[in-house]
């Protein structure tokens, strides 16, 4: 896979963003190896722009590193100053999970009552709505009718 290309604005604009990174990936002295090219791709999944530490001295090795990580993993090369190296990938979009059964959740709902005289503020109550109830225009709980059983289900033949 290519690396991404990217214009100078937005690799300047994801510098600023790294900036305050701490290192998520370490690379030792065995260099680039399988599990350190899968747990950069895990990172790039999970973060999106991540830092790169090299404990080694040798700077064309990490550049080699660099560009060897860009290119396999899709990545765009953002920065590389000493032994950081800065790696950028957009991050994936998550598939949300529709759950079927799931009901509302309760919610905490703010009932006004205004006085009948004009001149008085209004009594503020917060009543928690639960799943299963309403609100009625009066701002009292009405509970949901039970759902209305079958005849032939409850019939015992």
């Amino acid at each position: 896979m290519p690396q991404i290309e990217l214009t100078p604005a937005e690799r300047k604009a994801h510098r600023a963003e790294a900036h305050h990174l701490d290192p998520v990936v370490m690379i030792g002295g065995d260099g680039l190896t399988p599990a350190v090219r899968k747990e950069t791709d895990a990172a790039l999944k999970a973060h999106g722009l991540i830092k790169i530490r090299v404990l080694g001295d040798d700077r064309a090795a990490r550049e080699a590193i660099y560009q060897e990580l860009a290119h396999e993993l899709n990545a765009a090369p953002i920065q590389h100053i000493g032994k950081l190296l800065v790696l950028w990938r957009p991050k994936p979009a998550k598939e949300k999970i529709v759950d079927e059964e799931r009901r509302a959740g309760p919610k905490d709902v703010k009932v006004l009552k205004f006085s009948k005289r004009g001149g008085q503020r209004p009594e503020v109550r917060v009543v928690r709505v639960l799943g299963n109830q309403r609100l009625t225009p009066g701002g009292k709980l009405k509970k949901s009718a039970p759902k209305q059983k079958s005849v032939k289900k409850s019939r015992a033949d």
